[in-house]
């Protein structure tokens, strides 16, 4: 998923990697009411003051017609939940516009935002598990398809697959930012969704399509959504093991959370420090602050013993 566009300086060749706080802790806002189905991607459109969520409702892969986006305000009460519908297993979402773009199994979903209505489908015959969108600051929509390592673009009315190959390995998670797209890979698959490898984070570079690791090449686990941060990390989601995390552009991860298996497709509010999670298998949204921990006091500002706090007296 991507909304907010962010300077990779540090991606550049040569540039040393940043420091990063050694503690970050996440602090719980607010949760939503289990009423979402399979809810799996989470947007907050900044021009709308809205939240748009996908809603697979059943199999992942089925063709079933019952998938549907809902909308909810920023601080997660649910407005429309079958905003619009008809959509068979909707993923990954990105804003270009006033349209939104949706991954739907073999399928981009281009929705009108003002009618709430479909305006426009792009299909791929072969295509088969289309999972995350992106959106660069040109107006070019990204489309990973996981099952067959392929990242699709839509650029200038044209849906074309622009990158694939093995060193995708198996490509879910896309955040666009400056020149470069950040791809969170799932790993390479030994049946099913099982990896013999977990995926890690990827750089692609737009202009030449070279593909490179984030910091390291080190297995970190299913990676599902990802954004960065403002200090250059990237925090991500792992589905199966249902953990958020970050990772430095050294390649250092850090665990912030042990949550459900399930931890869907995050959307990350830089403004604000806020990560959204939908939770596919709990049918909720979750929403968390992510900060350095307050300091503790010094001893010398400890109030005096049975005095009240902050008088001393």
């Amino acid at each position: 998923m991507n909304r907010c566009i962010y300077p990779l300086a540090l991606l550049i060749a040569g540039a040393p990697p940043i420091a990063v706080a050694a503690d970050l802790v996440a602090t719980p806002i607010w949760e939503t009411e289990a009423v979402f189905r399979n809810p799996e991607s989470a947007l907050l459109d900044m021009e709308r003051n809205v939240f748009y969520v996908s809603n697979v409702d059943g199999d992942s892969m089925g063709k079933d017609g019952h998938g549907f986006i809902s909308r909810m305000t920023p601080d997660g009460h649910v407005t429309d939940l079958e905003w619009v519908t008809g959509l068979n297993a909707p993923k990954g979402l990105a804003i270009v516009g006033d349209k939104l773009y949706v991954a739907d199994i073999d399928t981009l979903v281009e929705i009108d935002i003002d009618t709430g209505t479909v305006s426009h489908r792009f299909p791929v015959p072969d295509g088969q598990f289309f999972n995350d969108v992106a959106a660069d600051n040109a107006g070019t929509v990204y489309v990973s398809d996981t099952m067959t390592n392929r990242i699709y673009r839509l650029y200038n009315g044209v849906f074309e697959n622009w990158i694939e190959g093995n060193q995708l390995e198996n490509p879910n998670g896309l955040y666009a930012t400056d020149n470069k797209l950040l791809l969170g890979t799932w790993g390479a698959m030994k049946g099913g969704f099982a990896t013999e490898v977990p995926g890690h984070i990827k750089v692609i570079d737009i202009a030449t399509k070279a593909v490179s690791d984030f910091g390291s090449d080190k297995p970190i686990g299913n990676m599902d959504g990802i954004a960065l941060m403002a200090d250059g990390s990237v925090i991500a989601t792992d589905w199966m093991a249902g953990s958020l995390m970050t990772i430095a552009p050294d390649g250092t991860v850090r665990q912030l959370l042990d949550l459900n298996q399930g931890s869907a497709d995050l959307d990350y509010i830089m403004n604000g420090s806020i990560a959204v999670v939908p939770m596919m298998a709990d049918g909720k949204v979750v929403a968390y602050h992510i900060a350095e921990p307050a300091p503790e006091p010094a001893p010398d500002e400890m109030p005096a013993e049975g005095a009240a706090p902050g008088t001393g007296q």
